[in-house]
């Protein structure tokens, strides 16, 4: 009896041990991240019998479990994996937003600045400053629209540099989960026991990958885990890992994908299907945002270059040349194939910016015609030199051979290749193509009033071109313009009533302001208040000179239509607005993701979180439960002591 005593004391000892052991690991490890509870399952030893009943023969240990809920668990590897991505989506867009609204660094004031230009140039069509200062307002625009492309490339290579990082630490994470796997198969196979602190590290890690991607785990009977990602890729299946790598994707050369890395080469993933996390949040990004604002971008630099070249065409600069492009930008790439074997040459230029598609075309020909057909589902049509298609006009030359074919890609960086095509501030054609007004009017240059002459007009009596130029001096004592050489004069009144009359040659002209003069079929307008010695001429112009109806028409499309059912200011705020709206939705949803991810967490922790107040408690418990059995211990030696006197 006193054995049994001393072996029910033993085991209450033992178990206050493993009870004191695991509330100090437990206390220890406390602020340990991804660290669980656990708890000493104690259960009654197998009770003997005695012919009278049956005695009991102590506690044993059946096991250390570790307190973890694979549920609130999954939770939180979902709601992390969903925080990750809009914080970067969020991180990566506010970039975008930031340089977009910029009041002083934006396109918007750029714009509005190159079109006063051009408005103050139409004032004043024949002045060498105003051309340059129109000439130089352009030359800021192309500057902001090289400024603003060159910046999202940046960022776009910032991306690829994440996606890149992203990659090697997903796969680093691959690699230690399929070692625990490993580890812990091993461990419980040995002792058919879980190995508690292995199975939180193997957590902990699963945690730290949905940050990086969106995980899915299954378990497995061994207690290993497979991991997959995106739409069921594998990434670890029980300790074999499948590594990820980055490569150049095949349409695009500045443009990283992710891919499999495996023996026979590179196998592309779809980049929509890697949602979740910081990687997802990457290429969700540079897919939904970033791409879409250079294309954006860049149609807006199409547009602007196309519709204002085509207006400027249509004109004569001041040597009476008709005018050419005002703007530059990149032209379709035109990627022949390496197997062609004919010598066929093919070129584009964009005659209709607002029909422009962004998508690319195959150009193929079948010994008869060329076909064209829209990248990547579109219908072949014939098409022969000098056709336009989707405001694209081929150029079709040299000769080709059977199976020869060419892939036209849209204009690349169109914004960061935008620039100004002139530096010469004569060769802007501000005057209209036909008819060349033969006569043109100016101010000196050194008036100081703010008299004004408008531009001429002729009729049907100016038969003879002006001999040599007409002055009109301002005599401010006596408010009349002394004309020179002596030219007889008609000045007419609106009044009303509408009033003429003649001023017989070699007499001043009395000043009335917005009366018109007329001469030998020519006539204009005097306005303002001239100072005393200002002067105005009218001469020959040969050239347009001082013709300003196609700058007129230049500024006017700043407020056309342009950009399809917009203007360029408008389609650039329409850009501006987009990423604005998804910015601030992005913000909105990250901190309703936050609160998520707090509130799952705080579950986890209230499931298997370490409560130090708990775990004071239970050390008191044990503390007590040891003493104890060490008490009856203790009686148990009495009793020897006492078995053992009676023997002497």
């Amino acid at each position: 009896m006193a054995s049994s005593i001393l072996s029910i004391g033993q085991s209450a000892l033992a178990a206050a041990q493993v009870g004191l052991s695991t509330t100090g690991h437990n206390i220890a490890n406390a602020a340990t991240p991804g660290y669980s509870r656990q708890a000493v399952v104690q259960g009654a030893a197998l009770s003997q019998s005695y012919g009278y009943g049956f005695m009991g023969q102590g506690t044993e240990i059946a096991t250390v479990k570790r307190i973890y809920s694979e549920f609130l668990g999954a939770q939180v590897n979902t709601a992390q994996s969903a925080k990750s991505a809009l914080d970067t989506y969020y991180t990566q867009i506010k970039q975008i937003d930031n340089m977009l609204g910029d009041p002083a660094s934006g396109v918007s004031p750029a714009l509005q600045g190159f079109f006063s230009g051009v408005q103050e140039m139409s004032s004043n069509p024949s002045s060498i400053p105003s051309r340059q200062a129109a000439l130089s307002s352009a030359e800021t625009l192309a500057s902001r629209f090289q400024s603003m492309a060159g910046r999202l490339q940046e960022i776009e290579q910032g991306v690829n540099g994440q996606v890149t990082a992203s990659v090697n630490v997903i796969n680093t994470y691959a690699q230690q989960i399929a070692k625990l796997n490993d580890s812990i198969s091993l461990a419980q196979g040995a002792t058919g026991k879980p190995p508690n602190d292995l199975l939180d590290q193997r957590d902990q890690l699963i945690l730290d990958l949905n940050k990086e991607i969106k995980a899915t785990v299954v378990k497995q009977g061994d207690g290993g885990y497979n991991i997959f990602i995106g739409n069921g890729q594998p990434l670890v299946v029980g300790v074999k890992t499948f590594a990820l790598t980055t490569a150049i994707s095949p349409t695009d050369p500045e443009r990283l994908e992710v891919a499999y890395q495996t023996a026979s080469g590179n196998v592309l993933v779809a980049a929509n299907s890697l949602g979740g996390g910081k990687l997802g949040g990457l290429l969700e990004f540079r897919s939904k945002t970033l791409e879409p604002a250079q294309k954006a971008l860049d149609d807006l630099a199409i547009g602007l270059a196309a519709t204002f070249n085509a207006q400027h065409r249509q004109g004569r600069d001041l040597s009476g040349n008709m005018g050419g492009n005002f703007f530059s930008i990149p032209a379709h790439t035109v990627n022949a194939n390496g197997a062609n074997t004919g010598n066929a040459t093919i070129g584009t230029s964009i005659s209709n910016a607002s029909a422009l598609t962004g998508s690319d075309y195959l150009l193929a020909f079948d010994g008869t015609a060329y076909t064209l057909t829209r990248q990547p589902n579109g219908s072949a049509i014939t098409v022969v030199n000098g056709d336009t298609v989707d405001g694209m006009t081929l150029s079709l030359t040299g000769t080709p051979v059977a199976g020869d074919s060419f892939l036209i890609r849209p204009p690349a960086n169109a914004a960061a290749g935008f620039a100004v095509a002139i530096s010469d501030p004569r060769q802007i054609a501000a005057a209209a193509a036909l008819p060349v007004v033969p006569v043109a009017t100016w101010g000196m240059s050194t008036n100081t009033g703010t008299g004004a002459i408008t531009a001429a007009t002729v009729d049907s009596n100016y038969t003879t071109p002006l001999p040599a130029p007409v002055t009109l001096a301002y005599d401010g004592l006596a408010d009349v313009f002394n004309v020179s050489p002596a030219t007889a004069m008609t000045v007419t009144e609106a009044g009303p009533p509408p009033t003429t009359s003649t001023i017989a040659s070699g007499d001043p002209v009395p000043y009335t302001p917005g009366a018109t003069l007329s001469f030998g079929g020519i006539s204009f307008v005097l306005s303002g208040a001239p100072a005393d010695g200002d002067s105005f001429t009218v001469a020959a112009n040969p050239f347009g000179v001082g013709d300003n109806r196609n700058a007129l028409l230049l500024g006017a499309l700043q407020t056309a239509n342009t950009m399809g059912d917009t203007t360029y200011q408008g389609a650039y705020s329409q850009l501006v607005s987009e990423i604005g709206n998804k910015s601030r939705e992005l913000d909105v949803t990250s901190s309703a993701a936050g609160m998520l991810l707090s509130e799952a967490t705080v579950s986890l922790q209230n499931e298997s979180g370490v409560n130090l107040d708990e775990e004071a408690t239970n050390l008191l418990r044990y503390q007590q439960a040891y003493q104890a059995a060490g008490k009856v211990m203790q009686i148990a030696s009495q009793m020897f002591d006492v078995l053992l006197s009676l023997g002497r």
